[in-house]
């Protein structure tokens, strides 16, 4: 059975908007440290302190990825590490598939849909710890590589407009596992292809009135700010170090997510 848009409470003082710009300058700072949108931070942060339900979080999470996500990518092109073909082929599968995941958005009942997070995010976790990630590794590019790129951009677009995450925790451990992509070169690229994505992605949202745009502009700002400072640190913390911690930082998310759907009620 479908499920009804929900829009985003309204705000209920000093302490609403606090709890939003705190939730954007964690995800922001994580989001360039570990290449991601933050959404993998944000959402959690925006269910527990601004006490959203997983569908507001996702919409408004995936809002505020847009700015950060430029300025996150602007910031890791300056350093060198981003393959902008790369990017551009992922983009095409991605954008494609924020459409599908943010349809899917709608229509998903809220349990499923934060128990479907909840496992994404072990997965992910796991994967991080098993990677061995190497600096300065190179993309090579055939017809493979290619098709291999769009299937990436569809599942991390998909997720994007799903889960409301941007899709980088997809994209960074899959390019680095599966492509042999420098892990910084992988964190860059992911937060370029997450512009488009999380632009199509909020589109459609605004579109299914699932999105409250003030929300999502106080959190994007917030991270904005904490993201630039954010890719300072990932260039000096070693790969290694990097994949263990985003993965503790995963399972955290998850533990906390897992506490709050065992004490909510299935409807």
């Amino acid at each position: 059975m479908s499920a009804t848009p929900a829009v985003p409470a309204s705000p209920t003082g000093a302490r609403y908007w606090l709890a939003l710009v705190l939730t954007g300058l964690i995800g922001g700072l994580l989001s360039g440290v570990f290449g991601v949108g933050g959404g993998i931070v944000m959402v959690p942060l925006l269910i527990s302190l601004v006490h959203m339900n997983q569908r507001q979080a996702a919409t408004t999470s995936l809002a505020a990825i847009v700015p950060t996500s430029i300025v996150g990518s602007i910031t890791y092109l300056a350093n060198g590490h981003i393959d902008l073909v790369a990017g551009v082929i992922i983009a095409g599968g991605a954008v494609v598939g924020s459409i599908i995941g943010s349809n899917m958005l709608q229509r998903i009942p809220l349990f499923w849909l934060r128990w479907l997070f909840i496992a994404l995010l072990v997965v992910v976790a796991a994967r991080m710890v098993v990677v061995e990630p190497e600096r300065g590794a190179a993309l090579e590019l055939s017809v493979l590589v290619v098709l291999g790129y769009l299937a990436l951009g569809l599942a991390m677009g998909i997720a994007s407009g799903l889960f409301g995450i941007g899709g980088g925790v997809i994209a960074v451990p899959a390019l680095v596992a599966v492509f042999g992509v420098s892990d910084l070169i992988a964190k860059g690229t992911s937060l370029l292809v997450l512009v488009p994505t999380s632009i199509v992605g909020t589109i459609a949202n605004l579109r299914a009135k699932l999105v409250d745009l003030r929300a999502g502009l106080v959190v994007g700002v917030a991270a904005t700010v904490a993201a630039v400072p954010g890719v300072a640190l990932a260039l000096l913390i070693p790969p290694r170090l990097s994949s263990i911690l985003f993965a503790v930082l995963l399972v955290l998310a998850a533990a906390q997510l897992t506490v709050k759907a065992l004490r909510t009620p299935r409807p």
